[in-house]
């Protein structure tokens, strides 16, 4: 079973611990690593420390040590120790100064290097009691807190005696946490704990909600001394793992007066450049040596113990092979072997005694993959057919359910794992009595595949953005990522992801600019990508409100329109808010604000704005209020228009496509005129004509409609005019372009008249433009140009906004903000391969028009890099060979191939070397100068066109360069080459050499003349083949390779070998007792090779069945044993060598008896058997009474030998003529079949039995059960002779009907209506025919 995949080792072999030293004092910190010279750095707070006045830096080969000297408040704090990619923290804390005797050391040698790591004598051991927790409480002394880590209070090292208990406590912070951390125990490096819970070792753990903070504990009871060893506890969470060593001592039980404690406390010596050994405990190992009291042998022994019995020396290396690998550092720490790479080494050349399992035939395998919902089955096979077997899934056994099915065939145990998850992924194990079997199952997860991508979005600063896309499976783990970056939830819960079942959505509340980028999801099948573009607020004003011109008791109404629905405002008075009220009405409908202003009075006149909310603008129009002047004017007054116009010349009236049309006009005239309005129609423009001078009288006459007050009434439609004593007021409903033109007000009255030209202009929306066309594609950018609208809405194009979109999306994104006043605009930071259309809209001073037909569909694609790797592989006299490697960056457009050129040195001309495009990084250059230098370059292309290029460094002399000539004899060829008969034999020899060498092959000195031998030559190669070998095709092979004078040789042994003759000349030699002695000489033919040996076979001369003897026997005599007394043997003799055996055998000649001594055999006489008997009826015939017209059977059984003749008589005539009637024998039982009887088949039948030992019968009488009609008129021969009909139904429950003979039917039908032809039965029917 493979190992676990473990974490990367520590670079540590011992690790430097926390400690705990009084003010004033110096603390020594001590580590060791894996590989002497190893670079050490030492940290403290995550800054450097190096050797100075307060620190002093030791390193001497694998031991590396920190002293801090005059320990005072500020040296409390964290460090590390850091060596390669392994760090490791501790805590320094330092207390009050406290009076105490030092102990006193020993003299140390001058320079010794340990001189400097000598402790403090305030360092303490301090080891947890049996019953004690081994890890003190938080904030205790010695309780160290990890600031960086996850751990508020790591385990402690702890010893315990053999049957004591001891507590292991970690504290993990969980004020951050937003689940309960996931806590492990190990012991080792790979046993974990939570597997072996039960009665010596548990696992608590707890939460306190004051502190908020989770407590797990590790108690083990009734200790033993197998316990003993490191041990490892692993903290992790969503994002942040952290893990502490820690080890448990167990030592022996002893009695008072048995422990010499002054043995464990002598201090240790240091010799000159030599090396101390330390434990693993808090305390400073250079000061004390507590290396006995961790060795099992007898250390705890009194000098007394010793002198009596001496210790037993423990062979190590015997324990450790005979020990499972998970033992191996528990051994190892028992009997002070430090160096477990070396011990791993080692036991790797030490042959393991393989045990055989006794309740195994066959294990699991070592490990099982399946996919995920897959089913998987999981098979054994047992020793013993009837074991009980159970099924263990992560040490836990396994119930039976719909998932886990257990199934027993014979000696086979199969447990099935159906519809596979993630959390079948574990160790199995199969337990059968004490012995068990592991496997390991790994489930592979299928890739999760994005149905639905991203889809790009521009917002406005502050607003919600939310990403969605769609993957193949329900609950998939995904990340997201902004600009390859993954994104995580922060504090300040920006992001938010939420899953609802296939779909992830990302979303983010308020946008800023900062969110801008693009942003992807990526699982296990890929990924979908898509932009997020954040843009400032921008309010564009379509309508500002005008100034008014109002009357005394009229309505004002402002009106404003912008471009954001949501936009909100405040209506101004004079700087003031102006607070709505039943004659003062504020509206908002979409785009549009109004401002209301019914019954105008004087105070109404005044300077109004109109400000949106979080926008820096403001709109501001002014009320005027007419007042009206009372003039004594005389009865007659001639009619007058007063309208604000200095010479009568009034202004264009502009009015939005859509809006209502109001022209007030106020009038005056004694008695009161008459209003005519009048619209001169101005054809064939498209535009609004000029001002039109006076309508001519005859309206016949010019493109005139007039309008009066009957004709146009309010009932007729959208256009009306409306006329009071003192105004006339003409108002259309929605106007239209058709309502724009010069409008002529004539009123007139018996005094005179007055005429008013109103020019009317309707503005509009411009049409859409037509669709863009895109040019000018990019890696991610194009030019996108569009032509204007072919009409503008009568005001002149303000600009034009740019929108995008995915071709398989429906959300379009708007690329710009600010208009563009141009009809061309590069869009940039497209994606890729990712195919786009573009739609464009127009903008006037009224608004935007309808979007344009989308553009024809594109993808920005960007040429490739350029290659890699240029070189010259060969240069001829007129050709040049080159070799490069593909681009690095290839893109979306993929690679179409690669074009080369070259020129000479000093021109700028490139001459194409091949017309189109190879898709081979590799070219022969052909017809080039001779002599000439060139420099050549290659480019790659795509749909996007060439990309850079790539050019020798160093022009190129077109030369052939002379190389010698040099055979490249393979390694497996320099020794003798064998093959078997009928083999093929290829063999390939590589060489080098300029111009191209010639080649020649030669045989035993002779030149190569076979046929079945070809020889094929390359530039660089040449291959010597036979289809297939013979022998003859042996022999000493010769290849030369030359260039004029210069020349190269390599020789070849080829051996064909084939299978040997059978051996000659085999006979026996001598025949004693059991053995038989047999000799041979060797054969004829060795097949080419060396004889490897023989076999030789016995064969009984009863059965001729072969049996081996004898295998790989190399003599050419041997002795045949353990015969059988009695029996004849033959013996024949094989001939081996590499090929295999011979195909024929020397067999001996005669058979070799083997006789008894003093024994002859007589054989049994035995007396013929007769087996011969007269036949007889076993089981006779019986008498049966059958209906006429059903099949009838008569059987008997007979035995008899020989088997006797059978013949069947009615009435004492055979049977054997009778068509109707057929016979059957069968094993004895005789059979005979009479189709449709009728009366007449009555009688009694014989069925006679004949051979030559004698004969037997038997009889039986057959009754056929007819119609008495002799009533009837039918005669007894025509009744047999008629023909009976087969009954065709029957009653149910009933009997079947008794057929009716046809020519008796027909004769009863004719004779009388009242015969019933066919009865429920045969008894109802003879009844009714007799009484016919």
């Amino acid at each position: 079973m493979p190992e676990p995949a473990k974490k990367p080792g520590s670079a540590f072999s011992k690790k430097p611990r926390s400690a705990e030293v009084a003010a004033g004092g110096a603390a020594v910190f001590e580590a060791e690593t894996e590989r002497a010279g190893a670079k050490v750095r030492w940290q403290r707070e995550g800054r450097d420390i190096s050797a100075g006045d307060k620190y002093d830096v030791v390193a001497e080969g694998r031991r590396h040590a920190l002293t801090v000297r005059d320990v005072g408040p500020a040296d409390q704090g964290g460090y590390a120790a850091i060596a390669g990619s392994s760090k490791v923290k501790f805590d320094l804390k330092v207390t009050e100064a406290v009076k105490a005797e030092p102990l006193a050391a020993p003299d140390e040698a001058p320079g010794a290097p340990g001189a400097a790591l000598t402790p403090s004598p305030e360092l303490e051991e301090r080891s947890p009691s049996p019953e004690a927790p081994a890890g003190p409480a938080p904030g205790s002394p010695g309780a160290p807190e990890d600031p960086i880590g996850l751990f508020v209070t790591r385990p402690q090292d702890g010893e315990v005696t053999v049957g004591g208990s001891v507590t292991f406590l970690a504290r993990v912070a969980g004020a951050s946490l937003l689940k309960p951390p996931v806590v492990k125990w190990f012991k080792g490096k790979w046993m974990d704990l939570s597997s072996k819970a039960g009665q010596h070792l548990q696992l608590r753990d707890s939460y306190d909600r004051a502190s908020k903070i989770y407590l797990f504990e590790l108690h083990v009871t009734d200790a033993q001394a197998s316990f003993a060893g490191g041990y490892r506890c692993e903290v992790s969470t969503k994002d942040k793992f952290d893990s502490c060593n820690f080890n448990l001592t167990v030592h022996e039980a002893i009695g008072p007066g048995e422990l010499d404690l002054r043995s464990a406390f002598r201090r240790t010596s240091v010799a000159g450049g030599g090396s101390r050994r330390t434990s693993d405990s808090h305390e400073d190992a250079g000061t004390l040596d507590f290396s006995s009291l961790l060795k099992k042998s007898s250390s705890f022994r009194t000098a007394r113990d010793t002198k009596l019995e001496a210790p037993v020396e423990e062979d190590v290396w015997e324990i450790l092979r005979r020990a499972p690998p998970s033992e191996y550092e528990r051994i190892a720490f028992q009997h002070g072997v430090t160096d477990l790479r070396g011990m791993l080494k080692r036991l790797k050349g030490i042959r393991r005694d393989e045990r055989k399992s006794t309740a195994f035939q066959r294990r699991l395998e070592p490990a099982y993959q399946v996919g995920k919902g897959h089913k998987i089955r999981l098979t054994v096979e047992l020793a013993d057919p009837d074991a009980e077997v159970k099924w263990l899934k992560n040490g836990q056994e396994i119930q039976m359910s719909g998932r886990y099915i257990f199934e027993s065939t014979g000696s086979k145990r199969t447990l099935t794992i159906s519809q596979c998850s993630l959390a079948d992924d574990a160790a199995y194990q199969c337990v059968v009595g004490g012995e068990k079997c592991s496997t390991e199952l790994f489930v592979k997860e299928p890739p999760v595949l994005i149905t639905r991508p991203l889809e790009d979005q521009l917002v406005m600063v502050g607003q919600r953005v939310e990403f969605e896309c769609e993957v193949s499976e329900e609950g998939a783990q995904v990340k997201w990522l902004k600009d390859g970056v993954e994104l995580t939830r922060e504090e300040t819960f920006k992001y938010r992801f939420k899953k609802d079942g296939q779909r992830h959505h990302l979303i983010i509340n308020e946008a800023t600019l900062e969110d801008a980028g693009h942003y992807a999801l990526r699982t296990s099948g890929g990924q979908a990508l898509a932009e997020l573009i954040v843009q400032e607020k921008k309010l564009e004003v379509y309508q500002s409100i005008a100034d008014l011109a109002v009357g005394a008791r009229d309505q004002a109404v402002f009106k404003c329109e912008v471009s954001d629905e949501n936009v909100r405002g405040v209506w101004l008075k004079n700087g003031k808010e102006l607070v709505p009220d039943s004659r003062i009405k504020v509206s908002h409908i979409g785009r549009v604000h109004k401002l209301t202003i019914d019954d105008v009075t004087p105070d109404d006149e005044a300077d109004y704005s109109f400000v949106p909310e979080g926008f820096a603008c403001n709109l501001s129009a002014k009320l005027h209020f007419m007042e009206v002047k009372i003039d004594f004017v005389p009865r007659q007054e001639p009619p007058k228009i007063h309208l604000d116009c200095p010479g009568r010349t009034p202004d264009t009236i502009v009015v939005v496509a859509g809006n209502k049309l109001r022209l007030d006009v106020p009038i005056s005239g004694d008695p009161a005129p008459t209003v005519i309005w009048q619209k001169t129609i101005t054809q064939g423009k498209k535009t609004p004509a000029a001002p039109a001078p006076e309508a001519p009288e005859d309206p016949g006459a010019s493109d005139e409609w007039v309008f009066d007050k009957k004709l146009l009434c309010e009932t007729e439609g959208r256009v009306r005019v409306e006329t009071s004593k003192d105004r006339s007021v003409f108002t259309v409903e929605g106007a239209e372009k058709e309502d724009e033109g010069v409008y002529t007000v004539t009123v007139k009255n018996p005094v005179g008249e007055d005429q008013v030209n109103l020019t009317v202009k309707v503005i509009d929306v411009p049409d859409a433009p037509a669709a863009p066309k895109i040019s000018n594609v990019g890696e991610d950018s194009c030019t996108v140009q569009w032509e204007p609208p072919a009409y503008d809405g009568g005001q002149p194009i303000l600009g034009y906004i740019l929108e995008r979109k995915k071709k398989k999306s429906y959300r379009w994104m708007r690329l710009n903000f600010d208009l563009l006043p141009e009809l061309s605009h590069q869009a940039r930071r497209m994606i890729e391969g990712v195919a786009y259309e573009m739609r464009v809209y127009a903008v006037n001073a009224v608004g935007m028009s309808r979007p344009s037909p989308a553009s024809e569909p594109f993808m920005p694609i960007g040429p490739p890099g350029e290659p890699t790797h240029l070189a010259i592989e060969d240069v001829s006299d007129s050709t040049v060979s080159l070799r490069w490697r593909p681009p690095e960056r290839v893109g979306a457009g993929g690679l179409d191939g690669y074009s080369v050129e070259y020129c000479r040195e000093g021109c700028s001309e490139w001459v194409a070397a091949l017309h189109g495009l190879t898709e081979r990084t590799s070219l022969l250059v052909k017809d080039l100068p001779p002599g000439a230098r060139l420099l050549f370059r290659v480019r790659a292309h795509n749909v996007a066109g060439p990309g850079a290029p790539i050019t020798t460094k160093e022009p190129v002399t077109v030369q052939e360069i002379l190389q010698r000539p040099r055979l490249q004899l393979p390694r497996h060829l320099r020794q003798t080459i064998q093959r078997k008969v009928g083999e093929p034999v290829n063999l390939l020899i590589p060489f080098q050499g300029k111009p191209r060498p010639q080649v020649t092959w030669s045989k035993d000195g002779q030149p190569l003349a076979e046929e079945e031998i070809s020889v094929r030559n390359s530039p660089t190669d040449t291959i010597l083949f036979i289809r297939a070998a013979r022998r003859p095709h042996s022999g000493t092979y010769e290849v030369t390779v030359r260039i004029e004078n210069m020349e190269d040789k390599a020789t070849l042994v080829l051996q064909i070998v084939d299978k040997p003759s059978p051996p000659q000349d085999i006979r026996v030699t001598e025949a004693w007792g059991f053995n038989v002695a047999l000799e041979w000489q060797p054969p004829q033919d060795d097949g080419n090779t060396e004889i490897w040996g023989y076999s030789v076979q016995k064969a009984d001369r009863k059965t001729m069945e072969w049996f081996t003897v004898l295998e790989h026997y190399r003599r050419t005599h041997c002795v045949v044993s353990e015969l059988i007394i009695g029996n004849g043997y033959y013996f024949r003799v094989f001939s081996h060598n590499m090929v295999g055996a011979s195909d024929r055998a020397a067999t001996t000649e005669e058979p070799v008896f083997i006789p008894r001594p003093g024994l002859s055999y007589e054989p049994p006489i035995f007396k013929a058997l007769d087996f011969s008997e007269a036949p007889s009826f076993t089981q006779p015939l019986a008498s049966r009474s059958v209906i006429a017209g059903y099949t009838a059977v008569l059987c008997c059984a007979v035995r008899g030998n020989p088997k006797p003749k059978i013949s069947w008589f009615k009435n004492g005539l055979d049977l054997g003529a009778d068509a109707r009637i057929r016979t059957f024998s069968k094993q004895g039982v005789l059979t005979l079949e009479i189709r449709r009887p009728c009366p007449f088949d009555g009688g009694v039948y014989v069925c006679r039995a004949t051979n030559l030992q004698g004969e037997a019968q038997c009889e039986c009488r057959l009754e056929v059960r007819g119609l008495a009609i002799k009533e009837l008129g039918v005669t007894g021969s025509l009744y047999h002779k008629c023909c009976w009909m087969p009954a065709m139904s029957q009653e149910p429950g009933g009997e079947p009907e008794m057929p009716l003979p046809r020519c008796a039917r027909d004769w009863a039908e004719a004779r009388t209506p009242r015969l019933h032809v066919m009865t429920s039965g045969p008894g109802r029917l003879h009844e009714e025919l007799w009484h016919l």
